[in-house]
């Protein structure tokens, strides 16, 4: 653990529950292998007080902070600026500081894509995709995937006017970019199943054993993979599916250290030691 002294930077991650963060753990571990005088905790933040929180973390001069649930979106009208992605994408995952001034970033995106191509050897240029969910996780996800490159995208919700806005937002940017809507059962989703090269989980669904049990992996068509956003369980009920039919699958994990990666580089102005984060993940997920 390195020392802290007067002169330690204070980095950290807001959320509301916080405690159950991997990214602590994580950052610390890249931070000290570098011998970089900061530090990361976690600072639980009720929806309630956040801008009070912020206006504290601006003023004890905090290096810059991650954002989770619930606070990606509210904390917008906090922050003095936003990078277009962040603008456009609807969402705040990482704040930097520069001088006085507080800048939102969103990584998710870019943690998104390098986990597919690093976890599952997948590129989405010209690719069809089934997105499960129309939240902010599927935002960012749909933003990245038609920023690189992917024919087709059909976004999968139970309700189907939330499917529907979220890629009006987009289409305009990406019209090379098929966009489509379906409802998110059996009769919306089977249809595009046996043309999808990826399925992406991006709901909570498969936390506590919870599952879309009418999903046939089966249908999918043969090398067609699945990412589930979820990584606990590591092993979700959508990923067992997956096995089971014989695709090719990967959890969340790689996009929680893949994001936490970029934000490090923003702060620190460096690149984290390659794999140190993910080896510190592994070493408690695999206990």
């Amino acid at each position: 653990m390195t020392e802290i002294t007067g002169k330690t930077r204070v980095l950290g991650i807001i959320g509301w529950p916080v405690a159950h963060s991997l990214s602590p753990l994580m950052q610390n571990a890249a931070l000290q292998a570098l011998g970089m005088d900061y530090i990361y905790v976690p600072f639980p933040v009720t929806p309630e007080a956040l801008p009070v929180a912020v206006l504290g973390l601006r003023s004890l001069g905090v290096a810059g902070f991650n954002v989770t649930i619930p606070h990606k979106t509210t904390i917008i009208p906090l922050l003095d600026e936003l990078t277009p992605e962040a603008a456009f994408i609807g969402a705040v995952n990482t704040v930097r500081r520069e001088g006085d001034q507080l800048i939102g970033d969103n990584t998710d995106g870019i943690g998104f894509v390098r986990s597919l191509a690093e976890d599952l050897e997948f590129q989405p240029q010209g690719k069809t995709i089934l997105l499960l969910g129309a939240g902010g996780a599927a935002r960012s996800a749909l933003v990245s995937l038609c920023a690189a490159g992917a024919a087709e995208i059909i976004i999968a919700n139970r309700t189907i006017e939330n499917a529907d806005a979220l890629i009006e937002g987009v289409a305009d940017r990406y019209s090379q970019v098929r966009l489509s809507t379906v409802t998110l059962d059996s009769v919306g989703v089977d249809q595009y199943l046996p043309v999808a090269d990826l399925v992406v989980n991006t709901t909570s669904v498969g936390m506590g054993g919870s599952s879309f049990d009418w999903l046939d992996l089966s249908l999918l068509q043969k090398g067609g993979r699945v990412y589930d956003m979820v990584y606990s369980p590591p092993l979700t009920p959508l990923l067992v599916k997956a096995k089971g039919a014989g695709h090719s699958y990967a959890n969340g994990i790689g996009m929680l250290i893949a994001q936490g990666e970029e934000a490090f580089r923003l702060w620190t102005g460096a690149p984290p030691p390659p794999g140190v984060m993910k080896t510190r993940l592994r070493a408690l997920l695999d206990k």
